[in-house]
């Protein structure tokens, strides 16, 4: 579920500061003394790097296998959205479970930033918001100032904005069920812990969702096990996943025995969807439903998991956009040259953009 979300009047209204280690190196967990109070000319500069990453994310929720009470970072939020002035005391807890967690070799130690964000326009009604952010490097800074008359040039070291590396925003919304929540983790599938184990948050099951996740899997489940070889083109090995999102692009609602008669066809593709379906539940928490209304949109998304390289042996690499991708035969022609003995592709186009 994505809501419409609005950042241009926020404002931080105080931040919890800590420097979070790894605890089997040894590493310590500091944590601020007093709130931080962000100045007014301040404020229009930091609620963007902030609030920019969470554009265009889909919702989450807190959740626990057995009481939703007992999800430590949702009670945490509940205590400071009930009485603000427990944003240090409930940051600080925070700041300690995501350094509990953090006892994986292949976790980095890094600065934490937990605010209390207000005026974040939600579908038109004003929210409050819990911003945590961890950078797990710093960037060498080089400023040049004035002083005694001269200039002089110094180095520091400081969080690129660019460059924040987890982040998760937790709106004043849905408070019954499990805060909605807005999070990424730029470390991908390797460090699941901000998402699984420090957070314990599950995507927030609707029709856009459930299209997105079958057509992905869909894609997976017709693509060749192997790689293709070099003389295999995009368009021929994609063609099987083209003709599963066309299908699901065709149909306003989804029936999985259809859908797996219809567009998955080979016994090797239903057994392969079956076994993602499986991986996706136990590692996302998701279970796709047998039916629902399918998202056109978000079926066009599941495009980016295509063949869009081919990588030749003569050192020539040919990269495809979606559109290629959709109707090569419009601009690409494959052939075989008699005289040279080798295959050779034909590139039709109006104008060089380079």
């Amino acid at each position: 579920m994505t809501l419409k979300l609005n950042f241009e009047n926020v404002e931080i209204s105080g931040l919890v500061l800590a420097k979070v280690g790894n605890p089997s190196r040894d590493e310590p967990l500091q944590t601020s003394k007093q709130l931080f109070q962000v100045g007014e000319d301040d404020q229009a500069l930091l609620t963007p790097i902030f609030l920019r990453p969470f554009r265009n994310l889909v919702g989450q929720r807190f959740t626990h296998h057995s009481s939703l009470e007992k999800n430590e970072v949702n009670a945490s939020a509940a205590a400071i959205f009930e009485d603000s002035s427990k944003l240090l005391e409930k940051g600080c807890e925070i700041a300690q479970r995501l350094y509990s967690k953090s006892s994986h070799p292949n976790i980095k130690s890094g600065d934490l930033c937990i605010s209390l964000m207000t005026g974040i326009d939600l579908d038109g009604e004003m929210k409050r918001a819990i911003c945590i952010l961890k950078s797990e490097s710093v960037t060498p800074f080089l400023s040049i100032s004035a002083r005694d008359g001269d200039l002089q040039l110094a180095t520091e070291q400081g969080i690129n904005p660019e460059k924040i590396d987890k982040g998760c925003l937790i709106l004043e919304h849905f408070e019954r069920k499990g805060f909605y929540v807005l999070t990424f983790d730029r470390g991908g599938s390797e460090s699941r812990f901000w998402v699984r184990d420090f957070l314990t948050v599950r995507p927030i099951p609707d029709s856009a969702l459930m299209t997105k996740r079958v057509a992905e899997l869909a894609v997976a489940a017709v693509s060749p096990a192997e790689a293709p070889t070099n003389d295999s083109p995009p368009w021929d090995v994609n063609e099987p996943a083209q003709e599963a999102l066309s299908y699901l692009k065709g149909q306003k609602n989804f029936s999985l025995q259809e859908f797996e008669e219809k567009a998955l066809r080979t016994d090797a593709a239903k057994k392969k969807f079956k076994e993602e379906r499986e991986r996706l539940e136990e590692d996302e928490g998701i279970t796709l439903e047998e039916n629902f209304d399918i998202s056109k949109r978000d079926v066009t998304k599941a495009k980016k998991f295509m063949k869009s390289i081919m990588k030749l042996d003569t050192g020539v690499e040919i990269r495809l956009r979606p559109k290629v991708v959709d109707k090569p035969g419009e601009v690409l022609e494959k052939g075989y040259d008699e005289e040279r003995k080798m295959n050779y592709i034909k590139v039709y186009f109006n104008e060089d953009l380079a």
